[in-house]
């Protein structure tokens, strides 16, 4: 696959392209889904093809084709630099990339039972047990569903990067729904849309659907008789982890995305309020605050060895001691921020640009208990 993508890029230079990097990816993916005891849909989905990007003058062109042949390949190197060129008469302000050294390297992610080694029986056997089991237990409504992907990936940049990365995700989630008189109630399990992580199928048996099938559609249940929560004025709340990660994924996840704060991005979650004359000296939070974007943590959904440029995987600093210090970036945006790309830019698969997106932001824990 390494030819595929180097073809690419030299079509790419050879149509006039400064900058040039291509990716091939093959991915496999895999949904299951139970509803009140019976298995209502399972699929299966596998793609390939290769996306170009190239780089001429301050623009961007990118091509995609679902082919992993090199004469695909090649065609899609000489689209994606006619892309830019045609991009290029537009003027622009000056657009260059962060210095990075060539990476090279493979990297695959934790699997210690491989999930296509489960017999798809296993697993619809395993959701519709967990519903009936919420049935039983007072769930209306009780529905379980797992989710798997596989994905190889190639990638070759006109500077000598050549990076392959093997990254396997999967999980699982449950909810029960309880409907009352006046008012419907719901559970869900191990969060509102599950559980993943760059794992193998262990990641589903820990989790233990069955085990906590009873709880959830019981806690459902009891929420329509639940008395209300005191009204209060003004109160301290302690967070759980679900609510937590949710809260500083929109709150700051998306806020300190680079391309966001430049302007250049707006889709879905808007554009970010943060000023890149503000990083370093923003309060951002309480002294108590540090929260850092971290691809290297084991298992993680937002962990990888590289990202889609070829930038290795590494912490960034997001917010030290309360104080906004870095962001979510890719090499063109932190060039005009005179910063190191975080590496962050992925692609969505083959068909899609590379952009920033979200790696593992979290909260760092303090030194005091509770």
């Amino acid at each position: 696959m390494y030819d595929t993508a180097t073809a690419a890029v030299e079509t790419a230079l050879a149509a006039g392209a400064r900058y040039a990097d291509a990716r091939v990816m093959q991915i496999r993916s895999e949904a299951m889904a139970a509803r009140n005891g019976v298995l209502e849909s399972t699929a299966r989905d596998e793609r390939a093809g290769v996306g170009v990007r190239a780089l001429i003058g301050s623009s961007w062109g990118f091509y995609a084709v679902p082919d992993e042949g090199t004469a695909a390949a090649r065609r899609a190197g000489e689209q994606a630099a006619a892309v830019a060129r045609a991009s290029a008469s537009v003027p622009g302000e000056a657009l260059d990339l962060a210095a990075q050294a060539p990476a090279t390297g493979s990297w695959s992610s934790e699997c210690r039972e491989d999930p296509w080694a489960v017999t798809l029986a296993e697993k619809g056997d395993a959701l519709e047990s967990a519903t009936r089991t919420m049935q039983e237990h007072g769930a209306d409504i009780a529905e379980a569903s797992h989710r798997v992907w596989d994905t190889r990936k190639w990638l070759v940049s006109s500077e000598g990067s050549r990076v392959d990365q093997h990254i396997v995700e999967c999980g699982a989630a449950m909810s029960a729904t309880a409907v009352g008189e006046r008012e419907t109630q719901r559970r869900s399990y191990p969060g509102i849309r599950g559980q993943y992580g760059t794992r193998g199928w262990e990641l589903v048996r820990e989790l233990d659907l069955a085990g906590n099938a009873a709880r959830i559609a019981e806690e459902a249940r009891a929420l329509l008789t639940a008395p209300e929560c005191p009204s209060i004025d003004a109160t301290d709340l302690i967070l759980g982890s679900e609510q937590m990660a949710l809260q500083i994924h929109e709150s700051v996840g998306h806020a300190v995305e680079l391309d966001r704060i430049l302007g250049w991005e707006a889709a879905f979650a808007g554009t970010s309020w943060l000023d890149l004359a503000q990083m370093g000296s923003l309060r951002f939070g309480s002294e108590l605050m540090n929260i850092t974007a971290d691809a290297t943590l084991p298992g993680a959904l937002g962990s990888f060895g590289y990202d889609d440029e070829g930038t290795p995987a590494h912490p960034v600093d997001i917010v030290r001691e309360g104080t906004w210090v870095g962001v979510l970036s890719g090499r063109d945006s932190a060039a005009l921020a005179g910063i190191a790309s975080g590496g962050a830019v992925r692609a969505d698969g083959f068909n899609r640009i590379p952009m920033v997106r979200m790696t593992n932001v979290g909260l760092l824990p303090g030194s005091d208990s509770l």
